[in-house]
């Protein structure tokens, strides 16, 4: 696993959201944004039940929906969206994760479980 520290490289800070996916059967982000901050990433509350979660190649904000899903929607150096898929593996989460070009076109698309 690369180094999780620090804030997003400033290569991806001004780019679209191109990472999206949702976190199935977590009705809570919070234990969610806990585990990402455990494996030493950045987490902040960002709403009344939402986290922002990051580290120096990824930041994405973590958002419960109606039912038992989180979602999950930001910035992904795409050299390391395999990475993101081992960490939430590592979580031990069930998830659909999607990462998308500059023309939202669908590039790669993983899942576990769900």
């Amino acid at each position: 696993m690369p180094d999780e520290s620090g804030d997003l490289a400033p290569e991806w800070t001004d780019i679209s959201d191109n990472v999206c996916g949702i976190l199935h059967g977590h009705r809570d982000a919070a234990p969610m944004a806990e585990r990402f901050e455990r494996l030493g990433w950045r987490s902040r509350s960002s709403s009344w039940y939402g986290y922002e979660v990051g580290t120096t190649w990824c930041e994405v904000e973590l958002e419960p929906v109606d039912g038992q899903d989180v979602l999950l929607n930001g910035v992904v150096d795409p050299s390391h969206f395999d990475d993101l898929a081992a960490l939430l593996t590592r979580c031990g989460a069930t998830y659909t994760l999607e990462l998308f070009d500059e023309n939202d076109n669908l590039l790669r698309e993983t899942r576990r479980g769900g």
